[in-house]
């Protein structure tokens, strides 16, 4: 990875933070973005310290605010030429209804929208840049999603764990349609499933989930190193070169939900995040 510049979303803990430091290791310049400063300065130091790498960097950006994921993405452009490869990480799992800065359900707007504005923004450089790759961290939770088309962001009914299984099977139908869009560009877009992995994203939502339902999961899952290395693989391995619209479990190709692979569903995902973020992403096929 000499050379490469690789931008890592939601790396100052768990999978982002150990896929940054296996990247960092490896020889790639690596930006990593945080909602705060302070951690994810530290997160850098980890980074560095870890892999003998002075060429890591961070970005500051809530991804579920619309503006902040454009000033991400324009202030990235202004400090790097190219991009090799975008990993699309970042995720939240909210067991409360919660609403971001636009007025959207903030499982939504984070897992879904953010990396529909970010990609969009920095297109350009990833296709000057290519051969490179977008990388999209999703859940096989996906395969339990139930789609409400009238109710996308459960203004009737929130469930939370419903919400997430939603938002990554949405995040699925993104990654597809982009594979289509970006055919012949030297631009690959895979997804994948990192594996039951020990992070604090459910322990964020109150002292039940963390005390309680967050060690309980914890017994039974796998580490966020262990959880880092499909991501790693997919940013790295030759193996995967011009391999684009698949989905990817340690570090093999999977199988994801019939659901998924529906390509109406797919367009009208794509249309339907046009129009919650006021932006078109590529030519319609």
């Amino acid at each position: 990875m000499q050379n490469k510049i690789c931008l890592v979303t939601g790396a100052t803990s768990g999978i982002g933070l150990e896929t940054a430091k296996q990247l960092a290791r490896l020889g790639a310049t690596v930006i990593i973005v945080g909602r705060d400063a302070m951690r994810s300065a530290t997160a850098v130091a980890q980074i560095r310290q870890h892999s003998g790498n002075a060429n890591v960097e961070f970005l500051v950006a809530d991804l579920s605010a619309q503006a902040q994921v454009r000033t991400l993405a324009e202030q990235f452009r202004r400090r790097y030429a190219r991009l090799d490869v975008l990993i699309n990480n970042a995720g939240v799992a909210m067991m409360r209804r919660q609403e971001s800065v636009d007025g959207i359900e903030m499982t939504f707007a984070t897992n879904v929208l953010a990396p529909f504005i970010l990609t969009h923004d920095l297109l350009d450089v990833l296709k000057a840049s290519a051969p490179s790759r977008i990388i999209n961290v999703g859940s096989t939770l996906h395969k339990n999603a139930k789609f409400d088309w009238d109710d996308v962001q459960m203004k009737r009914k929130y469930d939370g764990l419903m919400a997430y299984n939603n938002s990554k099977l949405a995040l699925l139908w993104f990654t597809y349609e982009l594979a289509r869009r970006l055919q012949g560009t030297g631009v690959t877009v895979n997804a994948l499933h990192p594996g039951a992995v020990r992070t604090n994203l459910i322990a964020r939502n109150g002292w039940f989930y963390k005390w309680i339902v967050n060690p309980i999961f914890s017994l039974q899952a796998i580490s966020a190193e262990q959880g880092a290395q499909t991501s790693v693989y997919l940013a790295s391995s030759p193996e995967v070169e011009g391999v684009t619209g698949k989905y990817f479990g340690k570090c093999k190709p999977r199988e994801s939900s019939p659901a998924s692979y529906d390509e109406e569903a797919q367009k009208r995902l794509w249309r339907l995040c046009e129009e919650m973020t006021g932006m078109c992403l590529g030519a319609s096929r």
